[in-house]
């Protein structure tokens, strides 16, 4: 059994920052990459922010957060955070944590967190 547990979504104003976390735990052997999503009422669930690698860490943004999130990750912790600046009324929406992980028992399956809610407003 494999969690992931999101947590630091919260009303900002825009132009603000916020730092969104996001820890797996379980029957995990080892993590192959995680990343964050984001959804909005009414439509599908996009990708933010991925991170991967054994022993480089590769990361890949969305073109709407280039130069304003960063994601990283604590691989001795199972974390992944996401370091969101400069944020717009549109990023407004609920972010999603996600993970694809090789558990105990040898089975490599994707994972998704229960979303934290993140809202841009003034």
């Amino acid at each position: 059994q494999v969690q992931l547990v999101e947590s630091g979504g919260a009303l900002v104003q825009p132009g603000g920052s916020l730092r969104l976390s996001c820890e797996a735990s379980g029957s995990i052997f080892s993590i192959n990459a995680m990343g964050w999503y984001r959804q909005v009422p009414g439509k599908q669930r996009d990708r933010v922010a991925t991170i991967a690698g054994r022993t480089t860490d590769s990361k890949s943004y969305a073109d709407s957060v280039k130069g304003r999130y960063t994601i990283s990750w604590d691989r001795a912790k199972n974390m992944v955070y996401l370091q969101m600046n400069s944020l717009k009324p549109e990023d407004t929406g609920v972010y999603y944590c996600a993970a694809e992980i090789t558990t105990s028992t040898g089975d490599h399956n994707g994972y998704w967190g229960q979303g934290t809610q993140v809202t841009v407003s003034s």
